[in-house]
């Protein structure tokens, strides 16, 4: 029996992060955040999304690593209608504090 095979999943795939994102482009307006929040909740993740008066969208995201870097993944192209000319994405200490995921308004 092998200790270790290619198979094996990462055990840091699951260790929580937490990322604070800013999306900068054509990201308000072609359901960016609502469209998020379906892709966050699909993968498990926890925090909130929200509209910024500068015309970018700001996002606190938390889970497990691998869960979280699909949905920064997904934001680099955004939905269908977005043009995502910027991503900043900055690792923060995990916190825990979401249930759910949600649109800020």
């Amino acid at each position: 029996m092998a200790l270790w095979s290619p198979d094996t999943r990462d055990p840091r795939d699951e260790e929580p992060i937490r990322v604070h994102l800013r999306v900068y482009g054509r990201v308000q307006g072609v359901y960016f955040r609502a469209t998020m929040r379906e892709v966050a909740r699909y993968y498990g993740v926890t925090g909130w999304v929200r509209n910024v008066p500068d015309g970018s969208v700001e996002a606190v995201l938390e889970g497990p690593r691998r869960a979280v870097e699909e949905v920064v993944k997904w934001a680099l192209r955004g939905p269908p209608a977005a043009r995502v000319e910027r991503l900043v994405a900055e690792l923060e200490p995990y916190r825990g504090e979401f249930t759910d995921f949600t649109i800020r308004y």
